[in-house]
């Protein structure tokens, strides 16, 4: 079913529910519970979950397993092709982002108790993964690229919209950002795109050359933090410093012999 949502297929919930009431002899109610338990954990893991099946808790951890080992054996799950055609495959819609403020700001509590999701994240690492998936990042670049040339084109800058530049594609990584644009007076604007396919809290890796430049260039630079990306994409900014709005752990270490 989460499939056909995101590839705009219609399937029947009702009928679904019918056909596993039939094999594992459970009601109505219960099955829909445990859809609920799997978008729980898909939400830990960073992942879509189908509308409809509000994300809720206690469940046996034999449940989380059993989601990890089929999302390791479908690797393709992440591939360009199960991205939302919103996001990839309509040349109207590219550029179409919906921008709000930042969770931190709104002060939302989560839906599903925080640490309860970070034990499921440390099961499977959701920002190594992401950041391994060049397809999904590279696909959040171009996103924003096509809205950031809309955005200016819409405040009559057609000459500021035809400089916007691929940083991260025409000239190659390494330069603490991903794309060079503008504000509409001209200020110049370096945006760092993190895109995930999951809700809005799901973390993602920041390098320390990316938040090297975004201490020296305080003023131009930004983090332009897409998520929901396989089904709807929606975004919000984060200034300069990354430390206001987010908890930096490092993951890795160098080691240099004594």
């Amino acid at each position: 079913m989460l499939t056909d949502e995101l590839v705009g297929r219609s399937f029947n919930k009702a009928a679904r529910n019918r056909d596993l009431q039939a094999v594992i002899d459970r009601s109505k109610g219960s099955i829909e519970f445990k859809h609920q338990n799997i978008s729980a954990v898909l939400l830990g893991l960073g992942q879509p979950w189908i509308e409809g099946y509000k994300p809720a808790a206690n469940f046996q951890n034999a449940l989380v397993d059993g989601v990890l080992r089929w999302l390791e054996a479908r690797t393709e799950w992440l591939a360009p092709d199960r991205l939302s055609r919103a996001a990839l495959n309509v040349p109207e819609a590219q550029g179409s982002l919906r921008i709000g403020p930042p969770p931190t700001v709104r002060n939302e509590p989560s839906p599903i108790d925080p640490a309860f999701m970070a034990a499921i994240g440390r099961k499977y690492d959701v920002a190594e993964r992401d950041a391994r998936n060049r397809a999904l990042g590279k696909a959040g670049e171009e996103c924003v690229l096509h809205h950031e040339r809309r955005h200016l084109s819409a405040a009559g800058r057609d000459d500021l919209a035809d400089k916007v530049r691929w940083t991260s594609v025409q000239d190659g990584d390494g330069f603490g950002f991903d794309i060079r644009s503008f504000e509409a007076d001209g200020r110049e604007k370096l945006i760092e795109v993190k895109t995930t396919n999951g809700w809005e809290r799901t973390p993602f890796h920041i390098s320390r050359n990316e938040l090297a430049v975004a201490d020296t260039r305080r003023e131009e630079w930004c983090l332009m933090r897409l998520w929901n990306f396989a089904r709807a994409p929606s975004a919000f900014t984060l200034r300069s410093p990354l430390s206001d709005h987010a908890q930096l752990t490092a993951t890795s270490f160098l080691a240099e012999l004594n």
